[in-house]
């Protein structure tokens, strides 16, 4: 517990906190004996089957926390939306909500507290299995839940949901909104059944420019945030392709009232770019990140050498959490995985990288 809420709120535990993104998957032959049979959503809100699920890695790995086993659009299931996870495609809606009238619709919805027994009860597993271990609690932000009802599957662009933002500004807003106040319920009701943090997931804003999110984007997870901001946990902020987004997603979550923020980096960015760029007019935040998932197939020294310099980039801001720059790989080797929590480990958080750093230039 200590380790990663030192590494989240900008201080410096004696062992540098690790845990992955999609530690819980499909790279653990008992996640895949656990699931057969069982569609990934029935796998969320089956209680007994999501704790276990959380609680794999952390058993395996040693790693410093679980995540809860959820997926981004779960609180739309719970809703009563029509949603399913097909394999090799990920989430499909029953439709596409693209108009007015569809929104509309949409936004009578809501989440009740018998549609989340499940999520309360899972978590309350979980927190009572990890002991000392600290849990995650998950949620997607607002854009990339609306950004999946827009366009009604996966998309590698979201033209669909991009041109309701400028094109139909005020049913992006209502549908924005909504997804917000849903995400926002899902986590609340996590923390408070034990969660110890939070991590807020935009797979998707990556797409958008600069000046579509701080309109389009931002202020919804500012929303959804304001929902945990009072429960006093640190919350991590995390997109993939949002280099350039980084300061701003900072704020959006500050602007919530959260006063313990820490911003995920995907493996686009160096660490030290990002702790860089955090801190300009701003007093500096903790990063979380940023080993490159595709590393995890390459040569051990090879990986080894990518994990010590993430941990020597991350030592310039006043915190840090190791992570993935975004998930494990399915096909990812779970000893591999054990070597790196290993690794980070032995490092220690006074090692700084000077002695590699020594040794490199030796070599050449």
């Amino acid at each position: 517990m200590q380790a990663l809420r030192a590494g989240t709120t900008g201080n410096r535990p004696e062992i540098t906190p690790v845990w992955f993104m999609r530690q819980a998957g499909r790279s653990l032959p008992e996640y895949r004996a656990a699931r057969e049979g069982v569609s990934m959503l029935d796998s969320c809100l089956r209680p007994d089957l999501a704790s276990e699920i959380t609680l794999q890695p952390v058993r395996r790995h040693g790693v410093d926390a679980g995540i809860f086993f959820s997926d981004i659009v779960v609180p739309l299931r719970l809703a009563g939306v029509e949603v399913d996870i097909a394999p090799g495609v990920g989430p499909v809606m029953g439709q596409a909500y693209r108009t007015p009238d569809d929104v509309a619709r949409l936004v009578e919805t809501e989440l009740t507290e018998e549609s989340l027994a499940p999520i309360r009860e899972a978590v309350a597993l979980t927190v009572d299995a990890l002991g000392t271990t600290p849990l995650i609690g998950f949620a997607g932000a607002p854009f990339t839940l609306a950004a999946y009802l827009v366009e009604g599957r996966p998309s590698r662009d979201h033209l669909a949901a991009r041109a309701l933002l400028r094109g139909d500004p005020e049913t992006w807003q209502r549908l924005v909104d909504w997804a917000a106040d849903l995400t926002g319920t899902f986590l609340r009701t996590q923390v408070q059944a034990g969660a110890s943090a939070a991590q807020l997931f935009d797979s998707w804003a990556g797409s958008l420019s600069l000046a579509d999110y701080a309109v389009g984007a931002a202020p919804a997870s500012t929303r959804a945030l304001t929902h945990v901001a009072d429960l006093g946990v640190p919350v991590v902020h995390f997109g993939t392709g949002t280099g350039h987004l980084l300061p701003a997603m900072r704020d959006a979550v500050t602007a919530a009232g959260v006063q313990d923020v820490a911003v995920g980096v995907d493996y686009r960015t160096p660490l030290d770019d990002a702790a860089r760029l955090l801190a300009e007019g701003h007093a500096p935040v903790p990063v979380q990140g940023n080993i490159d998932p595709a590393l995890l197939a390459a040569p051990w020294d090879v990986l080894e050498a990518h994990v010590r310099d993430v941990v020597r980039r991350g030592r310039t801001a006043p915190g840090h959490v190791v992570n993935l720059g975004h998930g494990v790989p399915p096909d990812t080797d779970p000893d591999v995985l054990t070597r790196v929590v290993g690794l980070v480990h032995a490092l220690g958080a006074d090692w700084t990288g000077q002695d590699d750093a020594h040794e490199e230039a030796t070599r050449r």
